[in-house]
């Protein structure tokens, strides 16, 4: 996978990895502890049935198992209407005293130009080969996603970010949902449009409007900022799709369940919702929607068909996630 999405932990060329032990797993009092609010309050219904995932036009990636488009069948759910966001992530951290892996670890991923002045200093003498711009940060958790000196004090709208992939799987046992699987997550995004590109139709920005939060100008030094946001946007910035799901393309990666693959034969899906934890440790875990980094010049990944992955354990500024209600 390239860098430019989102680095991974062991991507860093002189990150000290005896200085960043394996994160411990969730604590079964986390699973246990259920959030007191209802577990389909701020979802969407997302009827079950057929529809066509992937894509196979000329921007597609096909090395990263976007295509062939298929034909999906999905069952009945509820989804998030929008990613998680700081305050209610900080609910699920007051109720159950949850330590998120990069607070674990010390350190994350941050972009250069969302680094707080403050934390500069704490920023490690290391670097992702073909993507300078992510700086490993000590200090830079969900709390402080800028680095030491940030916080989160006017962003509790905004999608909670520098959150793994095990941080994500604990929040929904607590809130008494999961992680959605791959084909879910793109039925939902697609809002009941069918093969178009965007959650709103083929063209990116109808009648000249931004409908997603992403990249202008010219990256990764100059944002014009047209679309109003250089970091993340407070949830429900942008219009939803036909279901009511909103900013699942740009603003920030979202994880879902599944184990990375680009071999579409294989019934990943339902063996990740056997066994949330998986087989084996370290295989990345797939991430989807894009972000507000992505830019039609390197990364043309926030189209609705794009996916992504990264290792379980990786955490960055621009990645966060939504979930789903069995019904």
């Amino acid at each position: 996978m390239s860098s430019c999405c989102g680095p991974s932990r062991d991507t860093a060329s002189t990150v000290d990895a005896a200085a960043s032990p394996r994160p411990r797993a969730p604590e079964a009092a986390t699973a246990v502890l259920r959030s007191r609010r209802d577990p389909a309050r701020g979802t969407v219904p997302v009827p079950a049935g057929a529809f066509w995932m992937g894509g196979d036009d000329p921007d597609a990636f096909l090395d990263d198992g976007e295509g062939p488009v298929r034909r999906v069948e999905v069952g009945e759910f509820r989804i998030d209407a929008t990613a998680v966001t700081n305050a209610r992530f900080a609910a699920f951290v007051k109720a159950t005293g949850h330590v998120t892996t990069a607070e674990q670890l010390g350190w994350s991923y941050v972009f250069h130009l969302l680094l707080h002045p403050d934390a500069r200093r704490h920023v490690q003498d290391a670097h992702v080969p073909g993507a300078e711009w992510w700086l490993a940060v000590d200090g830079a958790t969900w709390r402080a996603p800028g680095g030491p000196g940030s916080d989160i004090g006017d962003l509790g709208n905004h999608p909670v970010v520098h959150v793994s992939w095990h941080d994500a799987v604990a929040y929904a046992a607590w809130s008494g949902q999961r992680l959605p699987t791959e084909a879910e997550w793109e039925k939902a995004a697609r809002g009941g449009l069918e093969r178009a590109t965007y959650p709103w139709g083929d063209e990116l920005t109808p009648r000249g409007r931004h409908r997603c939060n992403i990249w202008q100008g010219r990256f990764p030094d100059r944002n014009t900022v047209d679309d109003g946001w250089l970091g993340t946007a407070p949830v429900k910035s942008f219009a939803g799709n036909g279901l009511g799901v909103h900013e699942t393309s740009g603003n920030v990666w979202e994880w879902v369940a599944d184990w990375w693959s680009v071999d579409h034969h294989v019934p990943e899906s339902e063996e990740t919702r056997r066994d949330p934890q998986g087989p084996v440790s370290g295989i990345a875990r797939v991430q989807r929607g894009g972000s507000y980094l992505c830019h039609v010049s390197y990364c043309n990944r926030y189209r609705v068909a794009a996916r992504t992955a990264n290792t379980p354990d990786s955490t960055t500024g621009h990645a966060g996630f939504r979930c789903v209600t069995d019904v």
